[in-house]
């Protein structure tokens, strides 16, 4: 626990310490909760109450501000807390240990707190919570709540403040919590009065989660979480300087139609907003009406089915030969829910050359962000889809059309190219192998949260996924220790589900004590740790662009996987034949109540492919050692 310090002189009334409520109370009903206090350690005690609700409102009105904390939290249908005591936010973990209905998670460092509760946010839909103390506590969980501002994750991070007369006097644990994140989050508050705790929840709350989400942070001085006033909780809000746009322009949505109908090399370009805003099953059917192929970026992949016949793969980076050469040669492109960043477009003078585009996204500081669109439709994805499908329905438009055949002949003969394809006889393991077999052994209906780097592209390329809010990642910022924690949350919101997590031993290790959080509450998620003892994507860029001056991205030591497993409570696996892998994932896989972390011995100069260099367009990717795009790598007509 971070140590709370001395306790601040000239405190406000209702704000000293040592007693365990603070409340306005009539005698009767101090005598009923004196009653109730004295035989909460009997043995013949009546039923523990389970909510603040139940705890307080029976007795008195007037709640403290720790008090009014947890009860707006079960208000607003909150699961679980992340979260890591000190001395600033006391009384809150002194009200949370007397109720039930908050469940709150202990982990074992803030930054696991917030990518935990990014991960639950992720494959739930519904906001992570995160509660730390100040100081090092609020700063600690920095990284978290920036991976989630850059992937527009629904987050609420509390965090505890030295009470108000003190703040700007460097005591104890004082950090300026609103600066330091301002330029991280949607949104932040400082709560300067206990009567304005309950509304200033309720305001984070809305605004994490309506528009383009983001995590917001809400400061709390200690003395608010003392003092007393009586609990309100508004049922909704609203805010005259917040109003997202949510229904897109009819007229827009319109012009829109008659374009993508009149495409002849069409491309439908689809991106994390579609999974956020919940639109996955409207953007399929907008496919399907259409008959264009589709592409997912990485923060989108599971928005479409990666099993379907047309989708052709992730684009990007080290997206798919075919998915970023039809995107460098469509003539309508229709991007939804994406933001066109730098992974995505490559070099944007060569993006998309002859395309006219179709954007469509809830923030308007998005569109023509970074590329120029002929259409701009500002609202939620799903309602935009929805009214563009009843626009091409009533055009009797049909998704077989002569018009796109010599299209969809060119995007077959770029497929035939395989650039996916690796050495399946070696006698080393190879990482993509790995993926593919928990893909198989999985039967493609796990969760699976990742780290950054080589195994993070080989996940996202050999794992097929067929259902939104299953492939968790931290695409915008790239947070190596992302991938535990993150699974972490993934478990605790689907007990029953698989979920695995890629990683590769430098990441693994940025934030292996969450193995220990792991073990406390039971979470069996199973690690697949891709171990070449190197950091695989700077080793990659140092080998392509450095001349192979391999500087610093070797491990020398490294622990001892198994062992360090093991000494957390759980299983440990040491694989290092290609032949074990397909066993050992089994084995593991049975295992429905253990955490296991299999160490996969992987092939140290296996490399990411295709790969688009830094100032290169779509059409200029490099493809394997042996790969020839050939006469397929051409301009078309």
């Amino acid at each position: 626990m971070r140590g709370p310090g001395q306790a601040p002189r000239g405190r406000r009334p209702g704000g000293r310490q040592g007693a365990v409520f603070y409340r306005v109370v009539d005698l009767p009903a101090f005598s009923l909760y004196v009653a109730w206090f004295a035989q909460r350690g009997s043995p013949h005690a009546a039923a523990r109450p389970t909510t603040i609700r139940q705890r307080f409102t029976s007795v008195a009105e007037k709640l403290r501000g720790a008090e009014i904390f947890v009860r707006a939290l079960e208000d607003e249908g909150v699961e679980f807390v992340f979260g890591y005591p000190g001395g600033a936010v006391l009384h809150i973990y002194d009200a949370l240990g007397q109720q039930e209905a908050v469940k709150h998670i202990l982990v074992r460092h803030e930054q696991g707190a917030t990518h935990a509760a990014d991960g639950y946010a992720r494959a739930t839909g519904k906001p992570g919570v995160v509660l730390v103390t100040s100081g090092p506590g609020a700063t600690n969980a920095i990284t978290g709540i920036a991976t989630a501002y850059m992937d527009s994750i629904p987050m609420v991070v509390f965090t505890g403040q030295v009470p108000t007369h003190l703040i700007g006097n460097d005591a104890f644990q004082e950090v300026d919590s609103i600066g330091i994140t301002r330029p991280c989050v949607k949104h932040n508050f400082m709560v300067e009065s206990v009567e304005d705790l309950a509304t200033t929840i309720k305001k984070a709350f809305y605004i994490a989660t309506t528009g383009r989400p983001g995590p917001v942070v809400v400061d709390i001085p200690k003395d608010v979480t003392a003092n007393v006033t009586e609990y309100a909780y508004p049922e909704t809000i609203e805010m005259r300087s917040y109003k997202p746009t949510t229904k897109g322009h009819s007229g827009q949505i319109k012009r829109a139609a008659k374009l993508i109908m009149s495409a002849r090399q069409p491309m439908l370009y689809s991106g994390g907003g579609a999974i956020l805003g919940n639109a996955s099953e409207e953007l399929t059917s907008f496919a399907r009406a259409l008959g264009f192929p589709i592409t997912n970026t990485l923060m989108g992949l599971g928005a479409y089915p990666a099993t379907d016949p047309q989708f052709v793969g992730m684009l990007g980076m080290h997206g798919t030969y075919e998915a970023n050469m039809a995107m460098h040669h469509c003539d309508v492109l229709v991007a939804i829910g994406a933001r066109f960043d730098d992974r995505v477009t490559g070099d944007l003078p060569k993006f998309c050359p002859n395309a006219r585009i179709v954007h469509i996204d809830v923030d308007p500081s998005s569109i023509a962000k970074n590329v120029p669109v002929e259409v701009p439709i500002v609202g939620e994805v799903r309602g935009v889809l929805q009214e563009l499908i009843k626009l091409i329905a009533a055009a009797d438009f049909k998704p077989v059309d002569a018009a796109t055949d010599p299209w969809w002949a060119q995007i077959r003969e770029w497929k035939k190219i395989d650039c996916l394809r690796y050495d399946k006889e070696s006698d080393l393991i190879k990482p993509q192998g790995v993926v593919e077999a928990l893909y198989q052994a999985t039967g493609g209906d796990a969760y699976v949260t990742s780290d950054v780097g080589q195994h993070q592209m080989w996940a996202a390329q050999y794992y097929h996924f067929d259902k939104p809010r299953r492939w968790i990642n931290s695409g915008g910022l790239g947070t190596m220790g992302f991938g535990l924690p993150a699974a972490m949350g993934v478990q605790l919101g689907f007990p029953d589900a698989t979920v695995a997590c890629v990683t590769g031993e430098a990441s693994l290790v940025m934030c292996i004590q969450e193995l220990s959080t792991c073990l406390q509450y039971g979470l069996p998620v199973k690690v697949v740790n891709l171990n070449n003892r190197y950091m695989g994507m700077v080793r990659q860029w140092q080998e392509f662009f450095y001349d192979r001056r391999y500087s610093h991205s070797y491990m020398d030591a490294l622990p001892d996987f198994v062992r360090l497993a093991e000494s957390f409570g759980h299983v440990g696996m040491r694989i290092e034949k290609p032949g074990d892998v397909e066993g050992a994932l089994r084995d593991a896989l049975a295992m429905k109540d253990r955490l296991v972390l299999m160490d996969f011995v992987t092939d140290q100069t296996e490399n990411v492919y295709p790969m688009i260099a830094a100032g290169k367009g779509h059409h200029e990717m490099q493809l394997a050692p042996g790969q020839d795009s050939g006469a397929e790598n051409r301009e078309l007509a």
